[in-house]
């Protein structure tokens, strides 16, 4: 091979059609040898060839004659001084962290450690045997791709209906997909999946973690596996467990399914993990950013720097204080955006990347590089706005153009339809966009994402099925998971043949969905729900990729009169704009309106009073949603105006004769919605009363005295 010394700048591989640019960088290293391997068998490298630095402490080399399929990987030399944050082992092959591509990524062996596993000094010693025939290599790809002039939906905001799902578990237990396909980025292009995601109302796919990710040992000692992927090693690969046996190119192959999803008017977002990394604590494995300058990439212990600031509860947090650790997150998002078109993405406890040092810092760099960088600003971007250290529950105070996780939205409806008392501000606030949480900041009701149910937790069906966690398939004596779920049971744990509780528990699904859906804000979908999808109690299912966490297909009757009514409730809200306002109710009349925007009503038919708002055994009202004072224009320019609409809602255990509003003689009143019965009431009179059952929700729309 003829080699030149190459430049340092795009960082990674870059194949130019002659040969291959390589660039890494290190600050604190004495030396950097690159490591060609001739196949995924071989048990050493063809090649050792040392690199070049620069002075901006990038180590490169130019070499012709390689081609896209050159496995290779990086020996990193400095010292081994855990105690002074120096973990450096040239004994270990090292991944390059800007790899569009990984191989060999089968799971941990002894030698990914860099210091002898069990040795009296524990990680103050370092492991000499070579990691050359286990260790995750580099893969130099071709990232061209025929995209056939792909346009991203741009789906608006207020119109977004997020369904978060895994990749294997949305697709490989699906009858119809070809079992080739199952599991893998090609199967959530098979026309089922789509059809199925287009009859529900679906505008994009939130995926779970699709970087390449890397085991754990204690979970490869259990028999298991880190099934969601939160457990980053690359942040430019997709994870290699999820191309098919047909294409072995997971890149082209996620390619092809952004495209094909794209074409059905569908977005991609993606779950990132930028908070930390595989490697987890000082115990954890050598595989990359630990080797090639752990002083860079880490949050390192100020007293005691051989230990980490965990913030994330996974043993270490990435250093997004240091200018290389920005780069690199700006430069995994730019390309997943430019060169892989995805729509946007929601970030793994985003609240550890603001960490300046220790303290939360929202003008801090990660913020502002994020706010001003033109392409990653005009993506869709979700924050989860908490983490485990202290100050980390943020929901409410990330900037614009942020959205978030909205985890007091989950919590507020959990307790209100298990009925708990005392909830009816809260639920207010959290009916009408969470204005008290994102006003005060400049935000929409957009920046409030609306959910029940996640991944993370108990799925619908187990929400009202379970008044505990069961977890003990995961084989840690059921301590793992939240204690705290404000589930309800309706009478029975698990499976029961009882017929009143099964009722209860589909009335009460009903509940909880159609309340998420016609919230403002922007309702997420935890995937599998609309198929009364059950884990069996497990709130923890991380590392469980078998029948617990795959969808099942085959439903019941009741099941797939579930999914009937979630199809029809969402239909419901794209059809009325009241339920996408792009503005916080002002509580005043608007334009035409003879009405206020919103009204809250209590079971008399008159106004909430002070007193009525706080009754703590109060768990009934109504609200009122004017759709001529909407404040709003449509795509046309022209005023925007829908029908006015009444929500009400009894989360008492009995039924409310509720008292309909008379805005004059003839008002009438239709129901389109009652989550009690499958066929709502007919026409009713305002001014008389609608028997609003226990535990239930109903929304009717107001018919003027014309019909019309």
């Amino acid at each position: 091979m003829r080699r030149t010394k190459g430049k340092p700048y795009p960082l990674g591989p870059t194949w130019d059609g002659r040969g291959v640019n390589f660039a890494l960088f290190s600050e604190h290293a004495s030396n950097v040898e690159l490591c060609l391997f001739s196949s995924i068998e071989s048990k050493r490298e063809t090649y050792r060839i040392p690199l070049i630095k620069s002075s901006n402490n990038v180590w490169h080399i130019y070499l012709e004659e390689v081609n896209p399929g050159c496995l290779y990987g990086y020996r990193v030399h400095g010292p081994y001084e855990p105690e002074r944050g120096n973990r450096f082992n040239p004994n270990k092959i090292l991944v390059d962290p800007y790899a569009k591509c990984l191989a060999r990524t089968d799971g941990l062996d002894d030698r990914h450690f860099g210091y002898p596993l069990g040795a009296p000094g524990e990680d103050l010693e370092i492991d000499k045997r070579d990691s050359a025939d286990v260790a995750p290599l580099s893969l130099v790809v071709d990232t061209s791709f025929p995209w056939n002039n792909d346009r991203r939906p741009n789906t608006p905001w207020n119109q977004t209906i997020i369904y978060e799902t895994h990749v294997k578990g949305l697709t490989a237990r699906h009858p119809e997909i070809p079992e080739e396909s199952r599991g893998t980025f090609s199967g959530l292009t098979c026309q089922p999946v789509i059809q199925h995601l287009k009859s529900l109302g679906i505008t994009a796919v939130q995926l779970m973690p699709i970087f390449q990710h890397f085991g754990e040992q204690h979970l490869e000692n259990n028999g298991l596996s880190n099934y969601w992927g939160y457990n980053t090693l690359s942040y430019f690969a997709p994870d290699t467990r999820f191309h098919s046996v047909n294409s072995r190119d997971p890149v082209q192959e996620f390619k092809t399914m952004v495209r094909t999803l794209h074409e059905e008017g569908i977005e991609v977002i993606l779950d990132v993990v930028y908070n930390h990394t595989a490697e987890g604590n000082h115990f954890g494995p050598t595989l990359c950013y630990r080797g090639i300058d752990n002083q860079t990439y880490y949050r390192l212990n100020e007293e005691n720097p051989r230990l980490y600031n965990d913030y994330t509860g996974c043993g270490n947090s990435l250093d997004t204080s240091h200018p290389q650790v920005l780069q690199l997150i700006m430069d995994s998002l730019r390309y997943w955006v430019t060169e892989m078109h995805v729509d946007g993405f929601r970030f793994d406890l985003a609240t550890t990347l603001t960490r300046n040092h220790h303290a939360v810092d929202f003008q801090g760099s990660f913020i502002k590089i994020i706010k001003q960088d033109p392409v990653i600003s005009q993506v869709k971007l979700i924050a989860e706005p908490w983490d485990l250290g202290e100050g980390g529950y943020q929901v409410g105070n990330f900037p614009s153009p942020w959205s978030e996780l909205n985890g007091k939205y989950r919590d507020t409806l959990r307790h209100f339809w298990k009925g708990d008392e005392g909830r009816l501000p809260e639920i207010a606030s959290r009916l009408s966009g969470s204005s008290d949480l994102f006003q005060h900041n400049g935000r929409n009701p957009q920046a409030s994402i609306n959910f029940i149910t996640s991944h993370d937790g108990f799925t619908l069906q187990d929400l009202v099925s379970y008044n505990c966690k069961h977890n003990n398939a995961n084989k840690e004596n059921n301590q793992d998971g939240d204690n705290g779920g404000s589930s309800w049971n309706c009478g029975a744990e698990g499976p029961t043949s009882n017929a009143r509780i099964k009722s209860l528990r589909a009335k009460q699904k009903r509940n909880l969905m159609a309340t998420l859906i016609l919230s403002q804000g922007v309702p997420m979908i935890n995937g599998g729900d609309e198929l009364s999808r059950t884990q069996k109690g497990n709130n923890n299912a991380y590392c469980q990729d078998n029948a617990i966490s795959w969808y099942d297909w085959n439903l019941n009757k009741e099941q797939k009169q579930f999914l009937e009514f979630l199809k029809n409730i969402i239909q419901l809200r794209k059809t009325h704009p009241v339920f996408t306002r792009t503005k916080f109710f002002t509580g005043k009349k608007t334009g035409k309106s003879i009405a206020r925007d919103i009204s809250w009503i209590s079971p008399n038919g008159r106004a909430m009073t002070q007193a009525k708002w706080h009754e703590p055994f109060a768990r009934c009202i109504g609200l009122r949603l004017a759709g001529d004072a909407l404040d709003d224009w449509d795509e046309h320019g022209e005023p925007l105006e829908g029908k006015t609409l009444l929500i009400l809602i009894n989360a008492h255990h009995e039924q409310i004769p509720f008292i309909l509003p008379a805005h004059k003689r003839g008002t009438r009143w239709e129901p389109l919605v009652d989550t009690s019965v499958l066929e709502p009431h007919g026409m009713v009179r305002g001014g008389t009363a609608y028997p609003l059952e226990g535990r239930s929700l109903t929304v009717l729309c107001l018919i003027p005295k014309s019909g019309k």
